[in-house]
């Protein structure tokens, strides 16, 4: 009995070994893991690039003061629509003490010098009219004469001009800052009380006001180098404002920078657009950060895959995928591509629709019912 009970159990080990080895094979035939794929599609795909920047008028004007002096009124502020001629300010002029004085010297002396003149003048006049001294002779004591006035006129005239701020004693000429030009008043950097210096050839002057057109904006921003080169003159901008984010804005590029700026290793190149401000738009102020979007290439119903399918031969640097010929078997296809949005990418020849793509950064494991 214990003979056949021996023979029994060895029989069972060895059909419990042979069952192990049957498992152990199947599990090593079968995959674990497999490849997700995908597949291509057709669809629309833009490539544009997004610039950031600002919202300016295209011209601001600068009001400067004609004369030094000290800000004795402002008339207008900031905000305030103006016509050209409009008061904004109003300057009392506070004499250089020494100009002044130089000034109120020439005057005397012009004075001296007219009555010196009035009397040769006068004397000469009773010995022409008796005939005793030629016509020419007095001709030049009346030039000297008219001279000597009109000497003392400029004198009193730049004596008045440094004391009160015109000519004729009344500063409205000089003193009374107006508009130059139709808008919006920007900025008034000044104060009541501030002195200004008046523009010359030797000085810029002070900023009484900042006046632009705020119909007539354009988008300011910078683009780097790698994509500069891709735009041109006249392509179309669509305008995003931060302020405004339900509105979107047509605009024109008109102006490419000749010349780079390095900015933290990149260089950037300054670009400009004419905007469009429809008349219904909500007011658009200057300095509105805001994003252009250029669209350098688009082109419709194309086939195309996800960028991240892509995989690149370490030698020629050309791309490819893998397609499915099998389970979890994939053949490589090299690939010819198109315009692409970064996400996206056209395909121009390798595949078709019906091609299955390794995911090959992706892997699903297979249930252990397959």
């Amino acid at each position: 009995m214990n003979k056949y009970v021996k023979y029994g159990l060895i029989g069972v080990a060895v059909i419990g070994i042979l069952a192990a080895m049957v498992y152990f094979l199947k599990q090593n035939s079968t995959p674990v893991e497999l490849y997700k794929t995908e597949t291509a599609i057709r669809k629309d795909i833009v490539n544009k690039v997004i610039v950031t920047g600002k919202v300016i008028p295209e011209d601001e004007i600068n009001i400067k003061p004609q004369i030094s002096g000290i800000i004795d009124k402002i008339i207008l502020e900031e905000g305030v629509k103006v016509k050209a001629g409009d008061l904004i300010a109003v300057i009392k002029v506070v004499p250089n003490e020494q100009s002044l004085n130089q000034a109120a010297g020439r005057v005397r002396n012009a004075e001296l010098a007219l009555n010196n003149a009035k009397i040769e003048y006068d004397r000469n006049k009773v010995l022409f009219d008796k005939g005793v001294i030629s016509s020419q002779d007095f001709n030049n004591l009346k030039l000297t004469f008219d001279q000597a006035t009109q000497e003392l006129k400029n004198a009193q005239a730049d004596y008045q001009i440094i004391q009160k701020g015109s000519a004729g004693g009344s500063a409205s000429a000089n003193t009374n800052i107006r508009a130059t030009v139709s808008g919006t008043i920007l900025e008034i950097p000044v104060k009541e009380g501030d002195q200004v210096i008046q523009s010359n050839n030797f000085n810029d002057g002070t900023t009484i006001a900042t006046i632009a057109d705020m119909g007539k904006m354009i988008f300011e921003g910078e683009v780097d180098e790698a994509e500069v080169g891709k735009l041109h003159v006249g392509m179309p901008l669509e305008i995003s404002m931060g302020a405004l984010e339900e509105q979107k804005f047509e605009a024109k590029l008109k102006f490419i920078a000749p010349k780079g700026v390095e900015e933290e290793g990149a260089v950037q190149f300054k670009i400009e657009g004419d905007m469009h401000i429809p008349d219904s738009t909500s007011y658009v102020r200057a300095g509105y950060s805001a994003n252009a979007s250029i669209v350098l290439e688009e082109k419709k119903d194309v086939l195309s895959i996800k960028e991240a399918l892509l995989q690149f031969d370490k030698e020629t640097e050309k791309p490819y995928v893998e397609v499915e010929t099998g389970e979890n078997k994939f053949e490589r296809k090299d690939l010819e591509l198109g315009v692409s949005d970064g996400i996206d990418v056209e395909i121009v020849s390798g595949i078709d629709e019906n091609s299955k793509i390794k995911v090959w950064n992706k892997l699903e494991k297979k249930s252990d019912d397959n």
